[in-house]
């Protein structure tokens, strides 16, 4: 594959330094904040895993990127294992506490309550899963000790590290969130105001919270001190107490899954399957675009917005009706993926102008309908690719929900607010909605963590986003980007987005994208210009003499390797 190679080799030190783009011959990490991917890169120089690195990653970025992720939510791993020639996922996804029930976001007149106003407090914290996940991964594939993972965040909580621009503005930007108590406590001076960029920031009881699991594993997360503050604080939170016990927390069990996987030309692309729909959906995608000549989806034309567009339509289309967790909806993905299904959902394009609203389509083997339940997801997660010497590959999303969470904190670290990524409405005309809110049940997801093989199955890339229910099309263009438009991975993360989830079309403002609004209009869009600050893709791509990483310029990452 034509590439091109406009790259810089990475500043390797053991300051916190990085690049947005990076070529390394032996092992790569791209990830969200620079503090972070250099405690995974400590990892791969010791010889470490894919996995430990994203252990000692994701550790950090609970103290760095709260707002984003941590170990008080949860994460979807994709794993790539050369040697076995394996490919497992891993499902952290948090799950409801038994206390949830299908109209728990009713309001006393049996309406769906505003998405907003659900968020704060503990009726929408989820029982976290990633501590759960990352031991269970680290038990099959991890190399370092455990405890070993954690000593780059102790020391970072209690030495402290500088507060990002992207933290302190959203705390700025929502000044209803940084008025929580937990928050205002963790991020205000002796003064009162806000932290702001360039501060430092301890977080001593985080450390202490690492040293625990450090020593105890996950079972020092789902029972004992920490179990008891994470239930204490929902069921007695400031504001919409929840149900959760200590019962939730200590049966909480995370799963290996078979991923999905399909083709898109001579490429094989696989993802996460359900309780996330971003494989599924993104596979869709590819495969409805496949029938359309690279040219015609040239990156940033107006053919290809448009034939995107149209493809993500039928594709989320599908997506709101079938979706959810399946342990308790039988949800048709070998339908939805049926070659001979998916070219006649690829008829109803027309290549001239904008379709309108479309309903799912009729997969084979379906065995029950649903109701429609657009997503409620809001963009507040991380994502983190990384290859070690091995070739063990590793393209993990990770999340806490919204911006700060349920804007709660347990022992130095947020809570998430993933049960509002359930449909507030149950059902609709006598059907049931498939991603309604159930005990035990673990809310659908947007994030499509992915690994592309080329023609000869040999690894090719590793890629991933946050954007709630845009990392949909974050992916699926940027894919197309490199796999039909030849670019290297910095250029193809810097591409002006565009996103149809069903309503209108977006187009990221301030880009040559806006040029294409006229036209687009003519075509019977409705155009909006929106802000993409939610994208934050991470790649890391096999090239000839090793890989090339790559991080989202909208955001604060860096790709670095030796």
């Amino acid at each position: 594959m034509k590439r091109i190679l406009a790259v810089l080799i990475a500043v390797l030190t053991l300051a916190p330094a990085g690049r947005a783009e990076a070529l390394a011959q032996h092992h790569m990490i791209a990830a969200a904040n620079p503090y972070a991917a250099q405690a995974g890169l400590a990892m791969l120089r010791k010889g470490g895993s894919a996995v430990d690195a994203a252990i000692a990653t994701q550790m950090v970025l609970t103290l760095v990127e709260p707002e984003s992720s941590g170990i008080g939510g949860g994460a979807f791993m994709l794993l790539w294992n050369p040697a076995t020639k394996t490919l497992t996922s891993f499902d952290g996804r948090e799950t409801a506490p038994k206390s949830a029930r299908p109209e728990m976001f009713l309001d006393t007149a049996g309406q769906p309550r505003d998405h907003g106003d659900a968020i704060p407090g503990g009726l929408s914290v989820g029982v976290p899963g990633l501590v759960a996940m990352l031991e269970q991964a680290h038990k099959k594939y991890g190399k370092l000790p455990w405890a070993v993972l954690f000593e780059p965040a102790i020391k970072l909580a209690e030495d402290g590290v500088p507060v990002t621009k992207k933290l302190a503005n959203l705390l700025k930007a929502y000044p209803q969130v940084a008025a929580m108590p937990d928050i205002k406590r963790m991020f205000s001076k002796p003064d009162g105001s806000l932290v702001k960029a360039g501060d430092k920031l301890k977080n001593p009881e985080l450390a202490a919270t690492f040293r625990l699991l450090a020593k105890g594993g996950a079972k020092a997360f789902y029972r004992g001190a920490i179990a008891a503050a994470i239930a204490d604080k929902v069921q007695h939170a400031p504001v919409q107490q929840g149900g959760m016990t200590l019962q939730d927390l200590a049966a909480y069990h995370a799963i290996e899954r078979k991923p999905i996987c399909g083709s898109y030309r001579a490429y094989k692309i696989c993802s996460m399957a359900p309780p996330s729909s971003g494989g599924v959906t993104v596979l869709q995608i590819l495969a409805l675009l496949e029938r359309y000549t690279p040219a015609e989806l040239a990156p940033g034309s107006l053919s290809e917005v448009h034939l995107f567009a149209q493809a993500s339509r039928l594709a989320y289309a599908d997506r709101n009706f079938y979706l959810g967790d399946p342990a308790f909806v039988r949800v048709p993905v070998t339908g939805l993926l049926n070659r001979s299904y998916l070219k006649g959902r690829g008829a109803l394009i027309d290549a001239s102008r904008d379709s309108g609203p479309v309903e799912p389509g009729t997969p084979p083997q379906l065995h029950a309908r649903f109701a429609p339940a657009p997503s409620q997801e809001i963009a507040g997660t991380s994502h983190m690719s990384i290859v070690d010497d091995r070739g063990q590959t590793v393209s993990m999303t990770t999340t806490v929900e919204s911006v700060l969470g349920s804007q709660m904190m347990a022992k130095g670290f947020i809570l998430n607010n993933q049960l509002t990524d359930f449909s507030f409405i149950p059902e609709r005309d006598g059907k049931r909605v498939a991603n309604a809110p159930a005990a035990g049940k673990r809310p659908m997801s947007s994030m499509a963590p992915s690994i592309v093989f080329d023609k000869n199955g040999t690894f090719l890339m590793a890629i991933g986003s946050p954007g709630g229910p845009a990392i949909i099309p974050y992916v699926a263009e940027t894919l197309l980007a490199m796999l039909d438009g030849g670019l290297d991975p910095a250029h193809a993360v810097a591409l002006p987005h565009f996103v149809m989830a069903g309503g209108p079309l977006q187009l990221e403002k301030d880009t040559s994208l806006a040029t294409l609004a006229p036209q687009l209009t003519v075509m019977g869009y409705e155009v909006r210009a929106a802000s993409v600050e939610t994208s934050g893709l991470h790649i890391v791509e096999r090239v000839k003499g090793g890989y090339i990483g790559a991080a989202d310029p909208r955001r604060e990452g860096v790709a670095i390797g030796d």
